[in-house]
């Protein structure tokens, strides 16, 4: 399940829960609470698992583009033995495979440049909605636990009083 979407149901959550009266906190059903957290919990590795693909798909074509280099310059070492004949054909033939290989070198160079900015730019991302969700998380904790209020031992109505406004504060 995708992290902001239960980031979206744990303020839901926090939305419909009922408020106490003249304080700033709510009471929150528990267990659906400790739901959202626990597959939040599932969902992180998941986004995780995702930003390992993508440096996998780097790998595979950084991969691919230095195979496609071996097979150029292997096409072009058999189209130059063919040449070796004659010395104009071969002196051109050894050009045109030396700028095959720099074509090869510059392309898996710029393979590998595009590879590695689309993981920077994921991985950044990535970093971006952990921390957002993070700093959201922190605050609902937070948020909690300024809320919570001493129980009697055995009893579970919470102990407290509700100011007078009308009493004078020493």
């Amino acid at each position: 399940m995708d992290i902001l979407h239960l980031v979206d149901r744990l303020e839901e959550l926090f939305n419909e829960s009922r408020s106490l009266l003249w304080t700033r906190k709510v009471l929150v059903d528990e267990e659906r609470m400790l739901d959202l957290i626990d597959q939040m919990r599932l969902a992180i590795p998941e986004e995780i698992k995702k930003s390992q693909q993508i440096i996998n798909q780097k790998e595979l074509v950084i991969a691919k583009a230095h195979e496609e280099a071996r097979r150029t310059i292997d096409l072009a070492k058999q189209q130059g033995e063919k040449l070796v004949e004659r010395d104009v054909i071969v002196k051109n033939a050894e050009i045109m495979a030396e700028e095959i290989r720099q074509r090869a070198r510059e392309d898996t160079k710029m393979i590998k440049r595009e590879a590695d900015a689309y993981s920077i730019e994921s991985l950044e991302h990535l970093e971006i909605e952990l921390a957002k969700i993070l700093v959201q998380v922190r605050n609902g904790i937070s948020a909690l636990k300024s809320d919570e209020t001493p129980l009697i031992h055995g009893n579970d109505e919470a102990i407290g009083t509700i100011p007078n406004p009308d009493e004078e504060q020493s």
